[in-house]
């Protein structure tokens, strides 16, 4: 049956190797309250074993990393998109004051390649150690005639945990609150149509330093956040500062950034230049060096803290 099953495009033994070879890396981002082993029906998660919850509330975030795999894929470089897909969970329900407590991943593929799947795993539980929370599970899939040998998707999702007397929800927002900004790793997860258009125009598939640069894995902020007291959290994803920011403020008010105040990468000069992209779109499309934008009283601003803006009566952002 085994043989039939592998003519017909599905290789159980590889799937059984890769399994095998990614368990010294799940074993990294073991955390208390992890129950069982890898290779059951569903992941388990203790909630009580930290003691410290009495009105726990889970929180959970799902994503995947878009078109970066192209990338990924075109450089045969697999062992940094696990990052990403465990970052661009991990840091939505930061958002809300959650501490991540464990992450399952989902990867098809044409052709279940060992070797691939061990990096791609190998990177996802990297984030899981970044982010602090635990690889519980995952799935991987074979879909031949669906998807071309070489290629592969990844998505994932996270779930954490947060008091409810400590949930940041952006209601305690005023007038007058400072924002801060913590750095980008680079272009993050977001906007890569637009670069591979941009690569192909200007016929920039061949220089491996650029893609590798722009492989760049996104930075996960759980320790960051730690320390600060926030009103309020948004993760520069998708819509940049201009659909992001105002998702966390109270009804009637808005934010100034103040551009200038932190270090823009080069990579977003040169995606602009290569593009003919104008600066406001920029804004609305990508993170510009800033991965989070916290809201905080200014009494509450930490020494060397990189302040971007401030709250106003209004409506939307003003660049």
């Amino acid at each position: 049956m085994s043989n039939q099953y592998k003519q017909a495009g599905v290789d159980i033994e590889a799937g059984y190797q890769a399994v095998s070879r990614i368990k010294r890396h799940v074993a990294r981002t073991t955390i208390p309250g992890v129950v069982g082993n890898l290779g059951g029906f569903g992941g388990l998660f203790d909630l009580n074993a930290s003691g410290k919850y009495r009105e726990p509330i889970l929180v959970s975030g799902t994503d995947g990393v878009g078109t970066k795999l192209v990338l990924a894929q075109t450089a045969g470089i697999h062992d940094t998109i696990g990052i990403d897909a465990v970052a661009m969970c991990a840091n939505d329900i930061l958002t809300v004051g959650a501490r991540p407590l464990f992450f399952l991943d989902y990867i098809a593929c044409g052709k279940l390649n060992p070797d691939t799947m061990e990096a791609i795993v190998a990177g996802v539980a990297e984030g899981c150690v970044q982010a602090g929370c635990a690889l519980i599970g995952g799935e991987m899939a074979e879909h031949p005639g669906v998807m071309p040998d070489e290629e592969y998707d990844i998505a994932g999702f996270c779930v954490g945990v947060v008091e409810k007397s400590e949930m940041i929800t952006g209601e305690t927002i005023q007038a007058g609150d400072l924002l801060i900004g913590l750095p980008s790793s680079g272009v993050h997860s977001n906007g890569f149509s637009l670069i591979r258009k941009i690569l192909a125009e200007n016929n920039l598939w061949h220089d491996k330093s650029l893609i590798k640069e722009l492989l760049t894995p996104t930075r996960i902020y759980t320790e960051e956040v730690k320390s600060l007291k926030a009103k309020g959290m948004a993760h520069i994803t998708g819509g940049g500062f201009i659909e992001n920011i105002p998702r966390i403020l109270p009804k009637g008010l808005g934010a100034k950034i103040s551009r200038g105040t932190w270090h823009i990468h080069e990579i977003f000069n040169f995606i602009q230049s290569k593009g003919n992209i104008p600066e406001e779109e920029m804004y609305n499309l990508y993170n510009m060096g800033i991965g989070m934008v916290v809201a905080v009283s200014p009494e509450d601003i930490p020494q060397g803290a990189t302040v971007i803006g401030q709250v106003l009566q209004g409506e939307g952002v003003i660049l």
